[in-house]
């Protein structure tokens, strides 16, 4: 306590009289200020400056030169035009005489008046060289005129005599002359007005050179305060703010630093001082959390005064964590008996789960050797089918797609279903489904796809009752089916949204299916499946699939595969042996989906080369 009394009072005897830190710096950068702000309005004078100079020479020197160039132009164009008319007999409607009507009637009126609106901005002399300039051109205009005006017909040249006049008119003094010398007198208004313009130009760089002879010397000038400033910060600031700094890293840490920092008379003074109260304050309160911590409840402790409240704070967590030892202690005892009992019901719980599991597990697995009984066997498949492959990865156990091969009448059928949903639901639709085309075949005379389609459609509809009231289900399927002659390579198609891909020499044609699905009910007289015929070759290959592989997730971002990649895949190996094909499907879609993305459809794929 002693030892803080004896900081405080020189702490105070040292702020009775200081220079302190903050009006060092403020007299320092009031001088940096000074010399950018004196930098500041000599640029600010000679931008403006600058500025009246560059819109005298864009609104005034630019625009006059520009302008009166083009009048030079304007005269010489007008001379040839002029001869022109005179010597080469043509009617009116030739465009050298509209060009030279128009030069005289609105082109050179409207030039007049922009370069008299200019000229008021030039001294006396050039606007009087103007007024004579066009004082000529007024006259020769009038001769042109007497002359457009005389031979203003194609019959008019055949008159010697006014014929004779205007090449007189032309040759002599009226025109020839007169042009030549407006040209002169241009010629000699356009120097001046280039030299006022250079003039002007030379001045605004001449005001750029006093002001980069300043700013050099106020850079200077910022440059050497600039470097006794830092100078003085580094030795008195930046010092023993690193002596703070290792201090308070230190305390960060948790450690209390050993040394203290002597006083002095500034504001780092008056910090140094504050934290090494500060520090002294902590190592009491270091002491008695200490205490506390080891169970040592009743141990003596004072804060620093009424107003610490770390150190009431600490009081207070100290009478609680005392009340809260003997709460907790009792509510312990009790939890503990309460998770004995939840742990021993949970456990009665999972075996009665692994046992339910296990029934349906078994159960939907007894299902699946159902379902693969209504699949065609491999040796049925090779018979009619001999040069095929089928790729068939359900989702689940059991699934929604199915493959379906027959033959009747000679021709050869086969299809490719996708049920609506996948699993268990999409399984029994597969059962509804095989069993309607194998009445349908069984049972009538359509060996059509379409009649097929249509007679399935209505049978799966009258099934499941759909079509008979709102509330009824829409469930159904879609489908691709094909009849195959191989004796005259007929191909009948017809599909329900899947699609059938045939590929001839590296090309690929797509035969698109009807945009309604199998087993929503529709009256006769109104949908039906469309029938597709078509001539196949030796070499052709024929693909019809599900979309479960287009739409399976995966790949870099896990997106899914799309139509095109699954075209671009088909294209890439259709004239591979089928047992290839199959395998580079199944590689390419295992690896799409990494290991780290799910199934989330049904998979099929047949294809048939021919």
């Amino acid at each position: 306590m002693q030892t803080k009394n004896n900081r405080t009072k020189k702490l105070n005897q040292h702020m009775k009289f200081r220079f302190s830190i903050g009006r060092k710096i403020g007299i320092g950068f009031a001088i940096l200020i000074l010399l950018t702000m004196s930098a500041f309005v000599v640029t600010q004078l000679t931008i403006d400056e600058s500025r009246k100079i560059n819109d005298k020479i864009n609104d005034v020197y630019a625009p006059s030169v520009s302008k009166l160039e083009t009048f030079n132009l304007m005269l010489v164009r007008s001379k040839m035009l002029i001869l022109k008319w005179v010597y080469f007999q043509c009617g009116n409607e030739v465009a050298e005489k509209r060009e030279l009507r128009t030069l005289i009637n609105d082109s050179y009126p409207k030039l007049k008046q922009e370069l008299l609106g200019i000229s008021t901005k030039w001294d006396k002399e050039e606007q009087d060289a103007l007024i004579r300039i066009f004082k000529i051109t007024d006259d020769l205009k009038a001769n042109h005129e007497v002359i457009i005006n005389s031979l203003n017909s194609f019959e008019s040249y055949n008159d010697a005599s006014i014929l004779l006049t205007a090449q007189n008119s032309v040759e002599e003094n009226e025109i020839d002359q007169g042009t030549k010398n407006a040209i002169k007198e241009l010629g000699k208004l356009i120097d001046i007005e280039r030299k006022n313009s250079r003039k002007i130009s030379d001045d605004m760089l001449a005001s750029f050179s006093f002001l980069q002879t300043i700013v050099r010397w106020v850079a200077i000038a910022l440059l050497i305060g600039g470097v006794l400033i830092a100078f003085f910060t580094v030795r008195s600031i930046v010092k023993p703010i690193q002596e703070l700094k290792s201090m308070l890293l230190s305390m960060g840490k948790g450690l209390l630093p050993k040394f203290r920092i002597k006083p002095r008379n500034d504001e780092i003074g008056e910090m140094s001082d504050a934290l090494n109260n500060l520090i002294d304050g902590m190592e009491g309160t270091t002491q008695f959390a200490k205490e506390v911590g080891s169970g040592n409840f009743f141990s003596a402790y004072k804060p620093l005064s009424d107003e610490d409240s770390l150190g009431l704070a600490l009081l207070k967590m100290r009478e609680d964590l005392h009340t809260n030892e003997q709460v907790l202690e009792a509510k312990v005892i009790e939890r503990t008996e309460e998770v004995v009992r939840q742990k021993e019901e949970i456990g009665k719980q999972n075996e009665k789960l692994e046992v339910l599991y296990k029934h349906v597990t078994d159960s939907i697995r007894y299902a699946k050797r159902l379902q693969d009984a209504i699949l065609p066997p491999d040796s049925y498949m090779k018979k009619v089918l001999p040069n095929s492959f089928v790729l068939f990865k359900p989702k689940d156990i059991v699934s929604g797609d199915f493959y379906w091969v027959s033959q009747k009448e000679g021709k050869t059928i086969f299809a490719a279903v996708d049920c609506t949903g996948h699993g268990v639901p999409g399984a029994f639709m597969s059962i509804v489904g095989h069993n309607l085309l194998k009445h349908v075949l069984n049972n009538t005379s359509h060996v059509e796809p379409a009649s097929i389609l249509d007679q399935v459609n209505k049978g799966v509809a009258e099934t499941l009752h759909q079509g008979i009231d709102e509330t009824s289900t829409k469930d159904g399927m879609d489908i691709a089916i094909c009849t195959i002659d191989f004796k005259t390579l007929e191909l009948q198609y017809s599909g329900a949204f899947n699609p059938l891909y045939i590929l001839r020499d590296g090309a690929m044609q797509q035969i698109k299916a009807n945009k309604f699905p199998i087993g929503f009910f529709v009256d006769e007289d109104k949908k039906k499946f469309t029938n597709h015929k078509l001539q196949l070759q030796k070499g052709d290959a024929i693909y019809i699939f599900s979309d479960g592989f287009s739409d399976q997730f995966g790949g870099p971002n896990g997106k899914k595969f799309m139509v095109k990649k699954f075209d671009e895949l088909i294209l890439k190996i259709h004239k591979l042996p089928v047992e290839e094909q199959k395998n580079m499907l199944d590689k390419s879609i295992e690896a799409w989906k990494g290991g780290v993305h799910e199934q989330v459809d049904d998979i099929l794929v047949i294809g048939v080369k021919i």
